[in-house]
């Protein structure tokens, strides 16, 4: 099977190397988890293949067999040869991020909840209070933060570290940040998912120079995905913060999302929820509140749940001009909205502090696959 340049996706490769059994095993590698770090730039082809072993006899057999079956299942064209990197399974339990503290995942039960401008504030805002502060835009289905930081023209730069390429995050407002978005047209976004999307993930984490980190916030898609399990099988997430509106419909997906994180699989804590759209305060009347969208029920469901109300965020026209804008509204200095959003990122690390406190390290998913 010849496939054209450009068309190759990792799922690709690993279908055809499922093909290659490992001696005695009575499996393939893929099952075996042996595949990993699958790179494609058109038809050139890389991955990893772990072994548990150095002294494995098998390492060369395999390799060679990698070659053969790519090349028969792909077509001759397909660059493989002198591509395949192996590695042992003790090289591979080094941790990606060393110098990162905390890496917090930023999700919703469903879209349009303003998940992405949570993240982006609350970065900005903790960055505000002098810490070092690195974000992901995860979220493949509308990767948004380049518009919300005025970068859809600007793109991250390469770097070379110990031999290897390296990508440099974009940085404003003091917070470094990589998105999907810089690497994808907004039309093919839809189309980034499965491998596609995961592999992609795994490059912004562990290909990019994030350097010493307080904080690393992760916006992943709305809903549970492919994104999320891959995120929490790449880096051990230290927390969640789920964001949601007031209305019944909102609090809902709630629950589906906390019991995600919260379930016995994936052992991430959750740290508690943002209410965004709280009310709606006009610019010429700052003291009032109307609850437009219902009253305190992401505070209610907090407190149903046994989690933490982190902030209520209203609804002011200066966040979504700021948002279309490129001028996050928690870099402000003197407005009601930019002075919850430092709020928000004062309880934030509160919280999280008390979590790393009173509970040990979060562990990287481990799923055995079939």
């Amino acid at each position: 099977m010849n496939i054209p340049n450009n068309l190759i996706v990792p799922k690709n490769v690993t279908d055809a190397l499922r093909n290659v059994e490992y001696p005695g095993s009575g499996k393939d590698i893929v099952s075996l988890d042996m595949v990993q770090e699958i790179r494609i730039a058109g038809q050139e082809i890389s991955f990893s293949l772990v072994f548990q072993r150095s002294d494995d006899p098998n390492i060369e057999k395999i390799r060679k067999l990698c070659v053969k079956t790519i090349e028969e299942q792909l077509g001759k064209g397909v660059k493989i040869r002198g591509n395949i990197m192996v590695k042992y399974m003790h090289d591979m339990e080094r941790p990606l991020l060393p110098e990162v503290k905390n890496i917090v995942a930023v999700a919703s039960g469903k879209g349009g909840v303003g998940k992405s401008t949570i993240a982006v504030n609350l970065a900005v805002a903790l960055a505000g209070q002098g810490k070092k502060v690195g974000l992901i835009d995860a979220d493949i289905f509308g990767p948004s933060i380049p518009k919300m930081f005025g970068a859809e023209d600007m793109r991250p730069t390469g770097t070379v570290v110990g031999k290897k390429e390296m990508i440099v995050p974009v940085e404003k407002f003091g917070v470094k940040f990589l998105s999907i978005g810089f690497f994808i047209s907004p039309e093919n976004a839809l189309v980034w998912r499965g491998p596609m999307a995961s592999n992609a993930l795994k490059q912004l984490i562990g290909d990019a120079v994030w350097g010493e980190l307080d904080y690393l916030l992760v916006d992943l898609p709305p809903g549970t995905s492919d994104i999320h399990l891959t995120l929490v099988q790449t880096v051990p997430v230290t927390a969640a913060i789920i964001v949601t509106t007031p209305q019944d419909v909102a609090l809902a997906d709630v629950i589906k999302g906390v019991s995600m994180f919260q379930s016995s699989s994936i052992n991430v804590p959750v740290l508690g929820l943002v209410e965004n759209m709280s009310w709606f305060t006009p610019a010429e009347l700052p003291q009032n509140k109307y609850y437009i969208f219902g009253k305190e029920g992401g505070k209610n469901l907090a407190a149903k749940m046994g989690l933490k109300l982190l902030g209520q965020i209203p609804i002011v026209q200066g966040i979504c001009e700021g948002g279309d804008e490129g001028i996050p509204v928690a870099a402000e200095s003197n407005s009601a909205t930019s002075q919850a959003f430092s709020e928000l990122a004062v309880e934030v690390a509160r919280q999280i502090g008390i979590r790393n406190k009173e509970l040990a390290p979060t562990q990287k998913v481990k799923i055995t696959r079939k």
